[in-house]
């Protein structure tokens, strides 16, 4: 992409500061947490708009409106990554575009690690220099009906620090930005040639501790590109004051807590910000949630051998539910080992015994199949060396060493 430049002319430095100031995006969610928004915000960004935005955009360059239709179709449906792509444009629109510094917003590929289940990761370069990562899960039914994941990433890393969960052993950096979030599931539909049909956020980083940029990537998902609010899942350990903020918005999408232990002192080990958030309050917000969407609350729950996948544990949670919510629904994910962990896996047995307490106690209950694993691409396993620090863009290929753990 060529280099981006300045607004050279008065009526359009108006233009522009106009569409800057309209789509600023605000500071994230603000909590204790050390989460930190991005050090530099560009608005500049064609990926992420919708059509109306598009087409006030395009009369502000002193085009008819119909050419922000076009530049819609571009983006979402071409899915051209560079303005001077847009060969259905003027020439004089796509360049008075990069003069006045506007971009499309789509990061290199860095590299793609595929799994032999069919699961492929996907590092992306951010503009910065750091990366991150996605994941694709194809799935093809008996019946010939193929369904196609995107598991996407909300921030570089993740300051939460989990005890069984790689992204954050890996440092933090920045909350994503709109388009570097729905970029990665166009990534995805490149890498596959097919259309995703469904968007789970549940790859690196806390969602909530990024809600602006996760409720304008999904709001662009859904109208932009199409994908249906019940195809996709926004995920959460758990951030004071963020779970009714999202029921404000009445999404159809499903809400998934990251729980992980059916008591606040075991809950607190596995998960240190547990502690600036009680499970009781937790649940009970989870409760508001149900009342306020008529959105059934999804209950992630990694097992972890030894510590918190005894049956006893299974009785215990399947009491707090019935206690707080109706027609819960738990999701066991059997614990995907990491480099430095002093978590294992649990055996099949203890998985099955759990699951069975559960649903003799009428908790409906599933066990997610591992996806990815040979890949590190599986669930709690996303890390790479420059979450932190960015990627040194002089440094060639071959002295980068290994880059996934």
């Amino acid at each position: 992409m060529s280099t981006l430049q300045h607004v050279c002319s008065a009526p359009l430095a108006r233009a522009v500061r106009s569409r800057a100031r309209a789509l600023s995006i605000s500071s994230a969610v603000s909590t204790s947490s050390p989460a930190k928004q991005a050090s530099s915000v560009d608005s500049r960004v064609l990926l992420g708009l919708s059509e109306q935005e598009l087409q006030k955009l395009a009369t502000d360059f002193g085009q008819q409106s119909y050419r922000g239709k076009q530049l819609h179709h571009l983006l979402y449906k071409t899915k051209a990554k560079d303005i001077q792509d847009f060969s259905h444009l003027p020439q004089a629109f796509r360049d008075g575009l990069q003069e006045a510094g506007w971009r499309v917003g789509r990061s290199p590929v860095h590299r793609v690690v595929a799994s032999a289940d069919g699961t492929v990761k996907i590092l992306l370069m951010l503009e910065d220099g750091r990366l991150i990562e996605t994941v694709g899960i194809p799935v093809e039914h008996q019946k010939g009906s193929f369904r196609l994941t995107a598991c996407v990433s909300s921030q570089v890393g993740c300051p939460l620090r989990c005890a069984f969960c790689a992204t954050g052993k890996g440092g933090y950096s920045r909350n994503l930005q709109p388009h570097e979030i729905v970029e990665q599931v166009l990534a995805i539909e490149e890498i596959f040639k097919h259309r995703v049909t469904n968007v789970v956020f549940m790859g690196m980083g806390e969602p909530m501790l990024n809600l602006k940029s996760v409720l304008d990537a999904h709001r662009c998902l859904n109208k932009d590109i199409e994908i249906g609010q019940r195809m996709m899942t926004i995920s959460t350990v758990g951030v004071p004051n963020t779970i009714r903020k999202l029921a404000s918005h009445k999404l159809q999408s499903t809400l998934a807590i990251s729980l992980h232990a059916p008591n606040q002192e075991l809950r607190e080990k596995i998960v240190p910000s547990a502690k600036a958030y009680p499970l009781d309050a937790l649940m009970a917000d989870c409760q508001d949630y149900f009342h306020e969407t008529g959105r059934r609350v999804s209950y992630e729950y990694t097992l972890l051998a030894g510590v918190n996948d005894g049956v006893e544990h299974a009785a215990e949670l399947a009491a707090m539910l019935h206690g707080f919510c109706r027609g819960s629904h738990v999701n066991l994910i059997p614990f995907n080992p990491i480099e430095g962990s002093e978590f294992r896996r649990p055996y099949k047995k203890a998985v099955l015994a759990f699951a069975a307490a559960l649903e003799s106690r009428k908790v409906t209950v599933s066990v997610r199949q591992t996806r990815g694993l040979d890949a590190s691409a599986a669930c709690g396993q996303l890390r790479n060396e420059f979450q932190k620090k960015p990627l040194q863009l002089s440094t060639p290929a071959r002295e980068l060493g290994p880059l996934l753990t």
